[in-house]
């Protein structure tokens, strides 16, 4: 049985799925060698939350980080990426207080996410992992694309005017939409990427790379530059890649001649972080969208849409919600208690103890344990049934 199966057949109620959570993530740290343990972690499934690297992250990895007292950190991150400038904040605020850091990748770090991965002594992944280019991103004009296309296609038209000395009249009205100062800053955006890179691979990932494993010949730091060099260049190749969500795996790396340390060729160690994985994904089937913790503290950060119900405690002990059958379109009226049982309020049918609502309309059978766990992240509170 796989994990996802295994972990869903036991229904966990949210504090459940925090404390087999919290016991991956000691699992992992143990298996480690006793080495501090810090994750970002967002919702990369929730477009339409703020789940990109963003200045507000600043404090919660900041006051994380406050709870460790190690002198090694494992920094597990999942994310689709944002800003470039944020991301180097956050690895100064990891390396003004570790020398020795390695970053974890179970599942993605787009974009600005493999930027801060770039920054470890050791990358760890895993075949199903990725990276992402970094190529930066521009929104002009309510649009939003990659700085090396653009730059591309400039470059392009430049050549076909050198070539036939004329300029096709198509371009004109886009030359027209583009200042200089636009396309100075989408280089410096690109270069910024490839200089954070390259100065962070040569001074942490190629730290310990003393000799040639071909010749046997000590590694020069010019030698460590210029491989960093390589690299960057390579993650910001547009012309490569495509597109900026595209996937980089293990393989890809290694073409690139960057040493990734495959966390499941070993088998306690992959399985922890495979289930630990998991059981975040489990976590933001609620309305949670970022998480930041170490195995002894935790902060959330939780999403309300403009017009959308979310139950709210109508007294200290009780939750009631409205909720729609999608096969008859009938709507029933649930209550859960929090902490303790409670009298059932008139008009309510009580929160299932399998967490499957029968509709009374049409007996379909509705499944409740996202509802579940979404109540007992915000409450704090377990349902009793």
């Amino acid at each position: 049985m796989g994990v996802y199966s295994e972990y869903l057949d036991g229904n966990l109620s949210f504090p459940a799925l925090i404390a087999e959570r919290k016991k991956q993530l000691r699992r992992i740290q143990e298996l480690r060698g006793g080495r501090d343990i810090l994750v970002y972690a967002a919702d990369v499934a929730k477009a339409g939350a703020p789940i990109q690297i963003a200045y507000d992250d600043l404090l919660p990895i900041k006051d994380q980080l406050a709870n460790l007292t190690g002198d090694s950190l494992d920094f597990l991150i999942e994310t689709p990426g944002g800003s470039g400038e944020v991301a180097e904040d956050i690895v100064h605020l990891v390396r003004q207080k570790y020398q020795d850091v390695a970053i974890f990748v179970p599942g993605m770090a787009k974009s600005a996410g493999t930027i801060i991965a770039m920054s470890a002594d050791e990358i760890l992944m895993e075949a199903g992992s990725a990276l992402g280019p970094i190529d930066a991103q521009i929104t002009q004009r309510g649009k939003t694309f990659s700085a090396g296309a653009l730059l591309e296609g400039m470059e392009k038209i430049k050549r076909e005017v050198e070539e036939t000395n004329s300029l096709n009249r198509a371009y004109i009205p886009i030359l027209q939409n583009i200042s200089p100062g636009e396309l100075q800053s989408a280089e410096n955006a690109l270069n910024f990427a490839k200089v954070l890179v390259t100065d962070w691979l040569a001074r942490y990932k190629f730290r310990q790379w003393k000799e040639h494993s071909s010749t046997g010949r000590p590694v020069t730091d010019d030698e460590k530059k210029q491989r960093a060099s390589e690299i960057a260049k390579e993650l910001c190749n547009h012309s490569r890649w495509l597109t900026h969500n595209k996937s980089i795996r293990i393989d890809d790396l290694q073409v690139m001649r960057l040493r990734v340390t495959d966390y499941s060729e070993n088998k306690d160690l992959g399985d922890a972080v495979r289930r630990y994985h998991t059981l975040l994904q489990m976590t933001f089937d609620t309305n949670m969208y970022k998480l930041f913790e170490t195995p002894d503290s935790q902060i959330y950060r939780f999403l309300v849409p403009a017009g959308t119900p979310v139950p709210q405690p109508q007294a200290a002990d009780t939750a009631a919600m409205n909720v729609p059958c999608e096969k008859c379109g009938r709507t029933s009226r649930v209550q859960a208690n929090l902490g303790k049982k409670r009298p059932l309020q008139p008009g309510t049918l009580p929160f299932p103890k399998d967490n499957r609502l029968q509709c009374p309309n049409c007996k379909a059978t509705i499944d409740l344990s996202g509802l579940r766990r979404q109540i007992e992240a915000q409450s704090k509170k377990p349902i009793v049934t």
